[in-house]
């Protein structure tokens, strides 16, 4: 990675989201979201989250008075947010019914995953609200340059920019007339990401592997781990680091024979209190690679370079930035 060259795309990404200067919102304001275009007349007084990514950066912009329901949820709530969201209704803790949403009487429904709410989502498709008057707004970060119609989790068609994140942040700031929370959001997570680049160059990352195991359906079956597009293999490019997965799909499942084979250097492993599946469990994975007979000569085992974060910190959402800088302590650190 050349350091003259990450410091000239943080600039640049910089003069792109500064240039509404803290104007507030001249309404009407159209908003070009995910294939649809929208008109709001007026800030939304209320609105409902399906995804722990919207909800975060909802609380991040100072609008946690205009949530009324939160669902799918994988941890905890950011500390600074845990009083806040207490006081406001838990609609499901994984996928919420169309009805509960409805029942909120949101004016604005904010949307990680298109599964959720998409052509077929498993909530409602965006024209089901739209026909009860509900406007939707969908994080770009899940449908710009992907096809959510292949693959478990959709399909990458490019590299995933950060600059989706601030996109995602921009828009919603504008949408409910917030936009000088919006700017200073986008500015204090891009010096971070410049700042986390810098020290991973200055540790030394030539040559580094890892991989991103997220969880699995069974223990005895291949695990999902994160292909070269998504969040993870932003966070890996960004600091130099190689993903030994080459598949584009969002989280591909890949056999532990052939993740063995290329024995990559960190192991980064998901932690959540989601638990559809086993290996949700981040303790389970940590036994499963010391005790199996593959995964226990892995060099990132017996080395104890096994990276434990957020399953937040992996997926593209505002905490993404922290699990960059996770893993460029964790370069930091290698044994």
């Amino acid at each position: 990675m050349e350091l003259k060259h990450v410091s000239r795309f943080f600039a640049t990404s910089m003069v792109v989201f500064s240039a509404h200067t803290q104007a507030a919102t001249d309404y009407p304001v159209t908003i070009e979201n995910c294939g649809y275009t929208h008109v709001y007349e007026q800030a939304p007084s209320s609105a409902v989250t399906i995804g722990q990514a919207a909800t975060e950066i909802l609380y991040s912009l100072g609008l946690a008075s205009a949530v009324k329901g939160t669902s799918v949820w994988f941890s905890d709530v950011l500390p600074e947010y845990a009083d806040a969201n207490a006081d406001i209704p838990r609609l499901a803790d994984n996928d919420p019914s169309f009805e509960a949403v409805l029942s909120k009487r949101p004016e604005l429904v904010a949307i990680q995953y298109e599964w959720h709410v998409g052509a077929q989502g498993v909530v409602a498709t965006r024209e089901q609200f739209h026909d009860m008057g509900v406007s939707t707004y969908n994080l770009p970060m899940d449908c710009d340059n992907k096809d959510n119609t292949t693959g478990l989790d959709g399909t990458r068609l490019d590299q995933f920019s950060i600059s989706s994140l601030y996109k995602s942040i921009s828009q919603l700031s504008t949408i409910f007339n917030v936009p000088e929370q919006g700017e200073n959001l986008i500015a204090s997570l891009t010096t971070r990401e410049q700042k986390a680049a810098e020290r991973a160059e200055k540790a030394g990352v030539d040559g580094r592997s890892a991989v991103f195991w997220f969880s699995s359906a069974a223990m005895d079956i291949d695990p999902y781990v994160a292909g070269q597009k998504g969040a993870p293999g932003y966070i890996m490019k960004t600091l130099g680091i190689e993903n030994i997965v080459q598949s584009n799909e969002e989280w591909p499942t890949v056999g532990w024979e052939t993740i063995a084979k290329a024995n990559p250097d960190i192991i980064v492993i998901a932690k959540m209190k989601r638990r559809r599946f086993p290996a949700d469990d981040f303790q389970k994975k940590l036994e499963f690679l010391r005790t199996d007979p593959v995964t226990k000569e892995m060099k990132a085992v017996k080395n104890g370079n096994i990276v434990i974060i957020d399953a937040q910190e992996m997926d593209t959402t505002i905490r993404v930035i922290t699990g960059l800088e996770r893993l460029t302590q964790a370069v930091e650190d290698l044994n």
